[in-house]
């Protein structure tokens, strides 16, 4: 389902009544995943093995070494050394790059000089002279076909590498050529624009989200597409015209009056994945805590008791965990380190089906994941590669009252720090009496269960105090004001 807005699109991957993925884009604030740059090094850093480059973005991009690197062939047994950066680049130096990782939180996009150009069934590498097929499509006599189209199609004369994707499956050879000449014709024209381009600039930019939907999840098991926009619907069915005819009468224009995203609580589901807490249907529950070194997934039985022992209780909850939370975190867009504490299981054979369970639920996943098994702490550590931010910090931003911090101190806390500060003041400044500006219920605390305090305080710095409630005051806001 795809919703599109004058400020906002929106796809939405749904299965079986359930959502199982989103994406986002905004007016201004697109990604720059995929986009290719005329860049310009400022820095040359050898003890990072990096470099920073001005690409016409809010902060610079950053390089490193290794992703200067050519690609290997596939066959390669000794992958080339990495070189010095300062053998690579100088300050100055003019370079084509492109974004593989977006701009995430105080961080620069991540750079790199091999540049990839995705179509329907292939992915472009120019100059990297290498075949490969994508690792989803495991059927060897499947592969070893794509491997001997690809060779026969590319030719003698075309030195550039091809990825096969998993879209590829079962497709014939003019297919695959039809690809191949519509990415080469891209890169040509990328070339041409280079040639002229001034640095930094942008040379060339992605499809939009809606065409990228299609271009990349658009496969045999989906039904249909909704679109709840007639320009977009047109867009989308010229751009299926001329590279998925088959399934052009999938693309549907949605026209009732009731938003889109209400269809199988697509919208509640997005709401859900911004809260800390996701329930089970068993009645356990799933608890996430995104930080900046990695995220945190705890699995609690909550309201599920089970039926036979407590061995078999928490099997169960581990099973449904592993599933919801592949789901989850492809929804949320989490990346980078994983830990998941499952609920501790005596058995062995328990703990390697709930493993087992969350690798097959992965397998579906479009980012690359990797788990190495449970620790002795009983803890599963994973990775997913993260490439844009995570789905709640697109949607949202640090709470202006905490600070992003997730917890206030307490009233009795700032009742404290305000007799500390009166003893201050009291200390550094003459004055007949002092004034405390603070939160209303700061200020009905100290009244109402700190009078005595407040009374001989008074006497001990021998002025009168009062205290004034401010509806606008934050609860750990608070002024002493000498009068």
């Amino acid at each position: 389902m795809i919703n599109v807005t004058p400020s906002e699109a929106r796809v939405a991957l749904v299965e079986s009544g359930m959502l199982q993925d989103v994406w986002l884009e905004r007016a201004g604030c697109n990604g720059y995943l995929g986009n290719i740059y005329m860049g310009k090094v400022t820095r040359v850093l050898p003890g990072l093995q990096a470099a920073f480059l001005e690409i016409g973005l809010e902060r610079t991009a950053f390089l490193h070494a290794r992703d200067m690197t050519p690609r290997e062939p596939v066959d390669e047994e000794e992958p080339t050394p990495e070189p010095a950066i300062s053998e690579l680049l100088r300050q100055g130096d003019n370079l084509i790059v492109q974004v593989i990782k977006d701009p995430l939180g105080d961080k620069g996009a991540r750079l790199s000089t091999n540049i990839s150009l995705p179509s329907r069934f292939l992915v472009m590498l120019p100059k990297a002279d290498v075949i490969a097929i994508s690792t989803r499509i495991d059927d060897p006599e499947e592969r070893a076909r794509l491997k001997e189209k690809m060779e026969r199609v590319r030719g003698p004369d075309n030195h550039h590498g091809y990825i096969v994707r998993t879209n590829a499956e079962g497709v014939d050879e003019f297919a695959l050529a039809a690809d191949m000449a519509y990415l080469q014709k891209v890169w040509e024209s990328i070339r041409e624009r280079c040639q002229r381009a001034q640095s930094p600039s942008l040379v060339y930019e992605d499809l939009s989200l809606p065409l990228r939907a299609l271009r990349d999840q658009m496969h045999a098991s989906v039904d249909r597409v909704r679109i709840d926009c007639p320009r977009v619907t047109h867009e989308a069915r010229t751009f299926a015209r001329s590279f998925l005819p088959a399934w052009l009468e999938r693309i549907e224009e949605y026209r009732s009056e009731r938003p889109i995203f209400d269809l199988f609580g697509v919208e509640d589901e997005i709401e859900s994945a911004l809260q800390r807490i996701t329930p089970l249907k068993s009645g356990g529950h799933l608890v996430f805590d995104q930080t900046e070194a990695m995220t945190t997934i705890d699995v609690n039985t909550g309201g599920f008791v089970g039926h036979r022992n407590l061995a078999e209780t928490v099997f169960k909850t581990n099973l449904e965990a592993a599933q919801a939370i592949a789901r989850q975190l492809r929804v949320r867009n989490l990346g980078g380190i994983i830990i998941i504490d499952f609920i501790d299981m005596d058995r062995d054979d328990h703990r390697r089906q709930v493993l087992r369970a969350l690798e097959r639920a992965l397998e579906r996943d479009h980012a690359r994941t990797t788990v190495t098994g449970i620790t002795e702490l009983g803890l599963v550590q994973m990775t997913r590669k993260r490439t844009t931010e995570s789905l709640a910090n697109r949607l949202c931003e640090p709470c202006p009252t905490c600070e992003g911090r997730g917890s206030l101190k307490s009233a009795e806390t700032v009742c404290l720090e305000i007799f500390r500060e009166i003893m201050r003041s009291c200390r550094q400044f003459e004055a007949a009496g002092l004034m405390v500006l603070a939160a209303p219920q700061v200020v009905d605390r100290i009244r109402e269960e700190q009078s005595t305090t407040v009374a001989e305080l008074e006497e001990l710095v021998g002025m009168n105090i009062r205290f004034q409630r401010e509806e606008q005051y934050s609860r750990e806001q608070f002024d002493v004001v000498l009068v």
